[in-house]
């Protein structure tokens, strides 16, 4: 029975650790386990015949790596602040404990 508890806590443990590292591989260049604040390139308007005039940011939550909201969809923030051409779509990352709360923002330019 005590060999058996020993076991359940390491593998929990070792899934824990193992969430950690992997949920937080695709968000950000680099990233912190206690915190994170970074801001990264996205992609850009390669014939370089728009100017970005005007910007908007649309943002999406997560708490506890449980729940999700929001929405950081470049199509989208472009439509809500009426920029009709997209010259740059940039990213930024806040995190604090990661997985307990993140907050993924784009940031789109255009005309």
């Amino acid at each position: 029975m005590k060999n058996r508890m020993k076991c359940s806590i390491y593998c929990l443990l070792a899934l824990t650790i193992g969430t950690f590292f992997h949920a937080s591989c695709a968000i950000a260049p680099t990233h912190g386990l206690l915190y994170t604040n970074t801001n990264f390139p996205g992609e850009f308007n390669t014939n370089n015949d728009v100017l970005a005039k005007r910007y908007g940011t649309g943002c999406q939550s997560h708490y506890l790596g449980l729940v999700s909201i929001g929405d950081a969809a470049a199509g989208s923030i472009a439509k809500k602040h009426e920029i009709r051409r997209i010259a740059t779509v940039d990213h930024s990352f806040t995190g604090i404990l990661f997985p307990l709360y993140g907050k993924y923002c784009t940031i789109v330019g255009g005309d």
